[in-house]
């Protein structure tokens, strides 16, 4: 078929709110287009006022901040950093820039994210070889939170700090506190396909107030406090743009709506699928909301007749852009060598995930025809029938 019958059907585009050319104007009409500036300042203001935090600095991307946090707790060659294996590869590769060892730590059912039974054997086991980790970097998948309350009282045990990568979660609670929050770090995403964008960018939050001031300097090549330049320490060129961060600060102001909008759409996809044998959607951990940034499920090829491969192709033969669930780092050829923990001797709920997952169209400007020619999709693949989008 030609025309809007076909229109592509992206997973999760930028919705833009209409206020981002108000801040960009007002910077190129005060001429603050230099790297830093007052939409900057404000930014970082908004978000830890949004999260409760007890501060922020803007940065190039989230992977800039992983990167800077791990920096700020000292984490370098012959250290070892556990961390997610089911994410993308950005949330471990700052853990190589430093030099350091990445150990992956499985999911558990609950959540989709970080095993507390697989961490907990992983921490025991460094205790006793003496090489406990210098960070945990725990990951909030698709908008889910990890079992936080699990998670930080063995790491408090053992004297490690969490970093929470954040990036798919801004909007997300965790016992009424916001994902993020909960650790010595955390830190958010603004890349193009996330709940709200500024283009590329991130964001760095802590409590620690000092922490964070390192964090800007890090950030700025580390320049000294001199007339001349001068440098101290080796520095990086991390900091956000006063023009992008316009653009946060507009799509900031409508992240709740985006929120809505996206739980919106996984409810719709809920109703649509959810009473099919042999198809189970991502969980939300009693005690937590997520902002279901993407809707995430699993479909068990003995029940239904239907592989995801069989799904994923007649989706794109409708040009409709879905995805099989992330890939854990663990069977990344990059990350061939890492040690891995799984859930349990007999359960590696990672890999289990991988083989049966797909993530279906679920940005904030899906429109109810485009969600029903997803859905009427998939019906016809899985030969079921299908119901009215609302």
């Amino acid at each position: 078929m030609i025309g809007m019958a076909n229109e592509r059907i992206f997973l999760s585009p930028p919705h833009m709110s209409g206020r981002e050319q108000l801040y960009i104007d007002e910077a190129f009409e005060t001429n603050w287009i230099a790297p830093l500036g007052p939409n900057v300042d404000a930014f970082e203001r908004e978000i830890a006022e949004y999260t409760g935090a007890g501060g922020a600095a803007a940065l190039s991307s989230g992977t800039a901040a992983i990167h800077i946090a791990l920096r700020l707790l000292d984490v370098g060659p012959g250290d070892r950093v556990f961390c997610s294996t089911f994410t993308f590869v950005a949330s471990a590769n700052p853990v190589c820039y430093a030099g350091a060892e990445p150990v992956f730590i499985d999911s558990e059912p609950q959540t989709w994210n970080m095993s507390p039974e697989a961490l907990e054997r992983a921490l025991r086991e460094a205790e006793l070889e003496g090489r406990l980790p210098k960070a945990v970097i725990v990951v909030h998948l698709y908008g889910q939170s990890a079992r936080m309350k699990e998670i930080l009282s063995l790491c408090s045990r053992y004297d490690v700090p969490v970093i929470e990568d954040a990036a798919e979660s801004l909007g997300s609670t965790y016992e009424g506190k916001a994902s993020g929050t909960h650790g010595k770090f955390g830190i958010y995403s603004f890349n193009g396909n996330k709940i709200i964008t500024t283009s590329g960018g991130g964001m760095l939050v802590s409590d620690d107030e000092e922490a964070l001031a390192r964090a800007r300097f890090l950030a700025t090549q580390a320049r000294d406090a001199a007339p001349h330049y001068q440098h101290s320490v080796m520095g990086y060129n991390y900091r956000l743009s006063n023009l992008l961060a316009g653009v946060g600060r507009a799509q900031l102001q409508v992240l709740d709506e985006r929120v809505q909008a996206r739980r919106a759409v996984f409810e719709n996809y809920r109703a649509a699928f959810g009473g099919l044998k042999g198809v189970e959607f991502m969980p939300e951990l009693p005690g937590t909301r997520s902002n279901r940034w993407l809707t995430t499920l699993t479909i068990d090829e003995e029940a239904t007749g239907v592989r995801i491969s069989d799904l994923l192709m007649a989706l794109a033969a409708d040009n409709i852009e879905a995805r099989p669930l992330w890939k854990p780092l663990h069977l990344q050829p990059i990350f061939e060598r890492a040690s891995f923990y799984p859930h349990s001797e007999t359960l590696c709920v990672s890999e289990r995930l991988f083989q049966s997952g797909l993530c279906l169209p679920s940005g904030s400007s899906l429109t109810p025809e485009q969600q029903q020619r997803v859905i009427d999709r998939v019906h016809e693949t899985m030969g079921t029938v299908a119901g009215n989008v609302r």
